[in-house]
This record gives C-alpha cells, structure tokens and sequence, in this order.
C-alpha cells in the first residue's frame, strides 16, 4: 500500500470537521485541553505552554512566563482580545481564544503577536473582518474562525501567504466566494461546512485558482447544494479529496457533481449520509476520467445498486458501503472494479419483500479480481455457496463475524469455504456466527490461513483433528466464549503445528484436559495459551510438556484451588517446570492459599506474574527466589499479612509495577516493617499506595495507610518505657478527674464549702458590719413566684437568717415608696428571684432595681445576689433590670438546681453568698 494511498484512507477515516479540528487543536494549540474536565483554580503553565481555559477569564492574566510559545484562552468569557494584554507575550506561536463573546479580530492582535502561527477563534461572534484585520498575520499557517456570524469585507484573507489550513464553516456565508482577486497560495485545507450557500458558481472558486497546494474541501452537513454551474471546480484542478457528508439535498446532483469533478485531480469522494437511495450506470460516468482511489457511500439509504454503476471507476481502490440497505448483490453490482483492494459491506445488506435474507447472487464477486480485504460483519444472508466468493483471486482477509444466518444447519461443512479455494486468504473471522459444530475438512480448503477467529459460537463437540485439516500454516486459532462445551483429545490440534497463539477461553469441559497426554503437545511453536474462565480443576504435570516457547499463559478464573496444596493426592503438581521461557503467567481467581517451593522454579525470564484474588497468606522464604528478571507483580485482593525480606527481597529488587492493594496487613514490626522501609526507598510504581494498602491490626493502625507506619516505632524503646508508663498514667488520671468533675463536679464543691464554712465559718463580713442591719437581704421578687419564696426560703429564715418580704415586713403608716427604701437600707443583701415573669413586672422592673442599682453602686458587686429560676438571657436581663451578670461577683449569681439531691448544696451556695456565719444543718 503506497503512502498516498494510506495517507486518503486515513483522511476520510476523520473527515468530519469537528473531529479533524479538535485533533488539530490538541496536536497544535492545546496539548492540555484533557486537563480541562479537572477543576482549575489558575492556569497551568508546563514548559512553554499556557492552559488558561474553564477560568471564567474575562481578559488574559499578566503574571504568566513571558517566554511562553503556546496559550489557551478558550471557554472564557473575554468580549474581546485587546492586543496590549498580549503584547508581554510577543513570542507566541499558537493561540487559542475559542469559545468566548469576542465580537472583533483587532488588527493590533497581530502586530503584537508577529511570530503567530496558528489562530483558534471559533465559536465567537465575530461579525465584520476586514483586510486590516489581518493585515499583520502574514505568518499564520492555520486558521479557524468557525463558528461566528462572519460577514466578509473586501479581501480579508489576502495577505495570508503561508496559510495553510482555512476554516470559516459554520458562519451563514451565503456564497462559497471568500474574495474576487486570487490569494491564499500556500492554502492546503478549506472548509466551507455548514453555510446557506446553496449553489456553487463558476467563478466562487477563483479566488484560488493561485493556490496550487489546495487538496481538501469540506462542504459538509448544512450546505445543501442544490444548483452546480459549469466549471465550478475548474479553478482548483488540483482538488484531491472533497467531503459532502451530511448533504442530503445534494444526492441528485451526484451526475452533475461527477462532471465538474471529471477535470480535477479529485482522489478521495466522500459522500456519507446523504440520502441516496439507488444507483444507476450513470451517476459515476463524470469520474471515469479521474484517479480516483477511494468512495465513501457509507450511512446512506441506498437499497438497489444496477449493474454496471461502478464500471466508470476502474481506479478505485477502496469502497466503503456501511450501513445502507441494500436487498441485492448480482454478477454485475461491481463491474469495472478491477482495481478495487479493500469493500466494506458492514450492515449494508437487508432482507427484501422476495426474500427474508438479502440475496447474493454466485459469482457476484468475480469481477473484484484484485479485492484483498471485504467485511461482511453483521450482514445476515441465506448461505454461502460453492460459488459465492468466486473470482476473489487476491482476497486475504474476509469478515464474516457476528452473521447469525451464515449457514442454515448453524455448522461449517466441507464444502462451506470451497469457493475460496483459489483465493490466499490468511485471515477469516467467524465471530458470533452461532456455530455448533466444525465438520472434518472444512477448511482444507484454506491452506494459505494464518489467522482463524471462532470467538463466540455454540460450537460442542470433541475436536478430533480433522477439524483443522488442511490448516499447516494456521498461526492464531481463537476459540473463546463458546458454551464450554468442547472436548480435547491428543489428536486435536496435530493438523496445525505451526500454532503460536491459541485461546480457549471459556470453552472448554472442565476435565477435558485431565488426561494422560496432553492435546497440546504437538504445539512446539506455542506462545500464547489461554484456558481462562474454564471451571478446570484438575490438569495433570504433563500438559504443557513439549511447549518449549511458551511464553503467555492464562489460567485465571479456573477451580485449582486443590492444585498446589501439600495435601494433594500426589502432592502439588508442578505443571509449569516444562515452560521455562514463560514471560507472562496469570492465575488469578482460583481460590489458591498456598503455592509450593518448586512452583516458580527455573522461571528466571518470568516478567509478569499475576496471582490476585486468591487466598494466600504464608509464602515460602524462597517460593520467589528464581523470578529474578520479575517486572510486574500482582498480588491484590488476597489475606497477605506479612511482607517479609526473606519472601520478597528478591521479587521486588527489579520490579517496575506492584500490584498488592486490598489485602489484610498486619502492621507490626515483625510483618510490615521491610516492605515499609522498601516503600520509601523504592523508585517502583506502586498504584493506589496510599488508598489500597490499609492496615487491618492492630487496633492503633486500622483502617489506616500502611504508609502511617512509623519505622522509628519499632527502635529499642527500654529507655523510655518509664517516660511512657507515667505519661500514660497522667493522661488516664485526668481523663478520670475530668470526667468525675463533670458528672459529679457540684457534689466535690458541695462538701468542700461545707469543709471550709465548719472551720472558717460562711461569714467573710466584720462583726461590726452585721450589726448595722437588721436583715440579712431584702428578697425581690415577681407575685407569681410569691408561692415558692415561701416554699423554698422561709425554712432558711427559720435556721440560719432573716429575710426582708415586703407583703410581711411592710412598715405600717408610711407609703409603699417610703417603706421599700427603708427596707432595703436595713438590708445587707438585695436578692433578686429571676423569672421571666420578674422581667415582666413594671415595678420591679422601675423602682425597686433603680434603687438596688444605686446600691451595687454605693456599696459594692456584693450587695446584689441573683437567683435565677429560670435560664433568662443577659440581653434580657439588662432590658429589663439593668443588670447583667458580669456586674456580679461570680458566687452572687445562683441557678436553682432542677435536681432534689443538688438543693442541699444550693443552700450551701446562697449562705455563702449572703455571708452568713451560722451554718446550715445536714
């Protein structure tokens, strides 16, 4: 295959524009627009690179590395790119500003930025553009300015000699004209998709007819061709590739198309999804002059394709019919396809009102002489015949995957493949074809195959080697995700000896390979064996005997939990010491605890050892010591404790990756302290180190990182354990006092001021002072509360003190105003019963706290005591009364206990307050 024809397949591989765009972008402009689905706080800045995008930015910062080349200002909010926020930035390269609210391109843009090359401003709303706009951009290699609501002034594209790519799809231009005077002569890529033109004039083109380089023209989805005049395309006669995709009034005007094409060098034609629905002998008449190598007819609607529709393209070389509906192929459908090498035919086929499959005529393939690959994936139809793929004299590769209906008995007979007898077909894919049997001969036929896919089918049978006659030079047999319903025997695979890779994946008996010898003995060429997801639980020593090049083996999700125990009749089965030039081993999910001594023995080329999801725990000192070339290693989800020097020193001293997460770590010196140090020694990569590997005992480390691990814990600590004794002892006893104190706090202060009064007495107060009153506090309090005044406190009164009541000790013959002044001189205390309802009473809250103010303020902070019955907030308190709690002694502020056992020591508490000498009976 010649690189020109490569580099057309690979094209319209990415023909659609936003693909092809966002691959430019990420390649030139914005290597770190991955980065933008992570939540940014500020631009990342690497090398020369700037990624400032998803900021929310609405100009460009100033405080970025002046020597940058590369910087992505896209999906901000800037309304406009003032030239002087980019002027510290004069050597730019690359320029990303899409996805923004600019409304003009400032012709300063440029001339601060005179080294730009590429220029990224789609999806703005950039209106007018003019010829000084760009008049300094005359190194602009790329431009995309789709996207807008582009209206064109004058020449605006003119001075843009080295531009090379041009995209302005996307903008409403309602002609495909970009200028009147001949321009853009380096300009390889236009793409015009997505516009209101609807017709294409002879002279829209000529502002290009100087523009030798121009290959590639999109004028895809929305432009909706209706009209083409003569000569439309002559001025770019070198055009070689052209997009159409997604033009779905465009499919009449294909003859006419063809026509205009017919003077071009037009190699590469693709017209996907756009609404054909036949072909005729003359819709590709205009290309029979042309090169070209490769049509695209992909996702139409096309379901009758008359002979001879193709004979006009002798040239093409790749034809891609995905996904149509066609109900017939014939001996004519592809006359005149001579050189055609590669036909995709996926989905393209439908059964029709005649047929309940799609019909494909014998030999209907025979004019494709020089065909080397056709797919057939997923296009059901009624059988394949001994003349079917006649003629396929060049066919190498032939898909026939996923066709339910490939044959009517569901099996693969003798005479299945017989018309390809004379084709060198190395590779056939028979994937989901619904299989049940293989008969003896069916491919002897092929005997050029090398590749052979049989992956998901129903085949059951027992493989007795005549299957795969005639199959010397087979290279790859795949037979995975069957029903596991096949049997091997030692004949099975001797007609195919040159075998390097075989997969059984999920296939076979689960005692099919318990046998004396092995059905793979013959495979002296074996590289890869896969016998995963087999339920196998028993195979003998001997199976892989004779597999000197092995290098793969898969045995994952099997039952040979049994396989490697001592306690296995016979003792463990060291069935891998005939594959020493194994790299790659897998075992995982087998229910495995314990791997012997000899297992890995002489594996000294093993790189890749996968044992995860198992049950081990124990390993042998010396079970790893051969895997001395080991480069990655998997041990996750097992019941791993310990990871100890002498099992693993020598595994892990060449390791690249280690796999050993989610296991049950005992982090303790004796189990964990190597792999620890190793850890933070190591240059290996180790995933999920920090949230994977946790600690399961003891207590102080569970259920942390066994990164948290402190080596220094595990030191001589004899010096220190008496330091640690008494530290320990400390903080036990002043948790214990706390909470005594917390809990039982009242009853400590209780019986200490009851200690303290008996020895020193409750009086702080002088003798003489006493005796200057003839109360010992004047009791101020709300009517509603009258009732527990004389519950509560006259029993005091009777025992240890007197209190002035004003209902009781009222002075007979003097105003109300009068007596409440006299009272409260001969009072040594004022004490307030705090209750909302007190907040609430206008005398208290007037005369009587008016003059017990000016008493505090006379006397001092002592002569006020409060009582509060209820929890009433200071803001409410100093409303109300004047008073707040800070303006109190401490010991003058007391809270009735809601608790009967506490109001003994409450008493204790106002005796204090009120300093009284006497003391209060238990």
């Amino acid at each position: 295959m010649t690189n020109r024809y490569f580099f057309e397949m690979l094209y319209v591989a990415a023909s659609c524009i936003q693909t092809w765009v966002i691959l430019v972008c990420t390649l030139i402009v914005t290597p770190f627009h991955c980065m933008a689905s992570l939540k940014k706080a500020t631009c990342i800045v690497q090398d020369d690179r700037a990624d400032c995008s998803h900021l929310s930015l609405s100009s460009v910062p100033q405080d970025l590395p002046s020597n940058i080349t590369s910087l992505d200002m896209s999906h901000n909010r800037m309304t406009a790119a003032h030239p002087d926020s980019l002027k510290q930035y004069a050597g730019l390269l690359h320029l990303n500003i899409s996805y923004n609210s600019i409304k003009n391109l400032d012709e300063g843009l440029c001339r601060n930025l005179a080294q730009l090359q590429t220029l990224n401003m789609m999806h703005n709303q950039v209106y007018l553009l003019k010829k000084e706009d760009l008049s300094h951009c005359t190194k602009l290699t790329w431009l995309n300015m789709a996207s807008n609501k582009l209206k064109l002034q004058g020449e605006p594209f003119s001075l843009l000699q080295s531009l090379e790519f041009l995209d302005v799809s996307n903008n409403k231009l309602q002609s495909a004209r970009l200028g009147s005077q001949p321009q853009l002569p380096s300009l390889v890529t236009l793409d015009l998709g997505h516009n209101d033109f609807t017709t294409l004039k002879s002279e829209d083109f000529s502002f290009l007819k100087d523009s030798p380089f121009l290959q590639v023209i999109h004028l895809m989805s929305s432009v909706s061709l209706e009209k083409l005049e003569p000569g439309c395309f002559k001025p770019i006669s070198a055009l070689r590739i052209l997009s159409l995709d997604g033009s779905r009034k465009s499919s009449t005007l294909i003859p006419d198309l063809c026509s205009e094409l017919s003077q071009t060098a037009i190699g590469t034609l693709s017209l996907r999804d756009i609404g054909l629905k036949n072909l005729t002998n003359r819709t590709f008449l205009g290309l029979n002059k042309t090169n070209l190598t490769l049509l695209d007819l992909s996702g139409n609607s096309i379901s009758k394709i008359e002979d001879g529709s193709f004979q006009w393209l002798s040239g093409l070389q790749t034809l891609n019919m995905t996904g149509n509906n066609i109900k017939h192929l014939t001996r004519g459908t592809f006359n005149g396809l001579k050189m055609l090498k590669n036909l995709q035919l996926t989905k393209a086929l439908v059964k029709s009102q005649k047929s309940s499959l799609p019909v494909i005529d014998d030999f209907s393939f025979q004019p494709l002489s020089n065909l080397e690959s056709l797919k057939l994936q997923n296009t059901a139809f009624a059988n394949i015949t001994e003349n079917t793929f006649k003629g396929l004299m060049s066919l190498t590769e032939l898909d026939l995957s996923w066709n339910s209906y490939l044959h009517t008995e569901r099996k693969l007979t003798n005479k299945t493949f017989v018309s390809l007898a004379d084709s060198p077909l190395r590779k056939l894919n028979l994937e989901g074809n619904a299989l049940v049997a293989i008969e003896p001969g069916s491919f002897l036929c092929l005997k050029n195959l090398s590749i052979l896919l049989l992956d998901h089918n129903f085949i059951s049978q027992m493989f007795s080697g005549k299957e795969f006659e005639g199959l010397a030079q087979l290279k790859e047999l795949h037979i995975s995700n069957n029903v596991q319903a096949i049997d091997l025997t030692p004949e099975s695979f001797v007609n195919v000896t040159n075998l390097s890779v075989l997969t059984l994946g999920k296939s076979l008996k689960a005692e099919t390979l318990n046998h004396d010898s092995s059905p793979f003995r013959p495979l002296s060429n074996l590289t890869v064996l896969d016998l995963s997801n087999n339920n196998i639980a028993n195979i003998r020593e001997n199976m892989l005997e004779g597999l000197d090049n092995l290098r793969v083996l898969k045995l994952q999700h099997n039952n040979l939990v049994r396989l490697w125990k001592m306690a296995n009749p016979g003792g463990p089965v060291l069935f891998l010491k005939h594959t020493w030039r194994l790299i790659s081993f897998d075992m995982e999910f087998n229910g495995m605890d314990e791997i012997p001594m000899e297992a890995f023995r002489n594996l000294s080329h093993l790189r890749e050892l996968t044992i995860s999801n198992n049950l081990l725990n124990n390993f042998r000192h010396s079970v790893f010591d051969d895997l001395t070339s080991l480069k990655v290693l998997r041990l996750e989800k097992n019941m791993i404790t310990s990871v100890r020097a002498e099992v693993f020193r020598s595994p892990l001293s060449n390791l690249s990756v280690l796999v050993m997460g989610k296991n049950t770590f005992d982090c303790t010196c004796e189990s964990i302290l190597w792999f620890v140090t190793w850890l933070n020694n190591t240059n290996t990569s180790v995933p999920g180190l920090r949230d994977q590997y946790i600690c399961n005992t003891p207590l102080l480390y569970f259920n942390d990182s066994i990164m948290d691990f402190d080596p220094l814990s595990c030191k001589d600590t004899t010096p220190f354990q008496a330091l640690h004794i008494l530290t320990s002892t400390t903080v036990l006893m002043l948790i214990l006092i706390a909470l005594i104190y917390q809990f039982h706090g009242w009853r400590i202060v209780f019986y200490w001021n009851i200690l303290i009064n008996r020895t020193l007495g409750f009086s702080d107060a002088k003798v003489e002072e006493g005796k200057e009153f003839e109360f010992d506090a004047y009791v101020i309090h709300a009517e509603e509360d009258t009732r527990w005044v004389e519950r509560l406190m006259y029993p005091l009164e009777q025992k240890t003190c007197r209190f002035c009541l004003e209902d009781r000790d009222s002075i007979i013959g003097m105003s109300q105003l009068e007596s409440i002044v006299n009272n409260m001189r001969k009072s040594r205390k004022i004490l307030f019963v705090v209750t909302e309802n007190l907040l609430k009473d206008p005398w208290c809250g007037r005369f009587k706290v008016h003059h017990a103010l000016h008493q505090v303020i006379e006397d001092s902070r002592d002569s006020v005591v409060l009582i509060f019955l209820q929890d009433v907030h200071d803001y409410k308190l100093s409303h109300s009364l004047f008073l707040r709690r800070g303006m109190l002694h401490e010991r003058c502020i007391l809270n009735w206990p809601p608790q009967k056992e506490r109001i003994p020591a409450f008493y204790q508490k106002l005796l204090i307050a009120l300093g009284m000498t006497n003391q209060l009976q238990e």
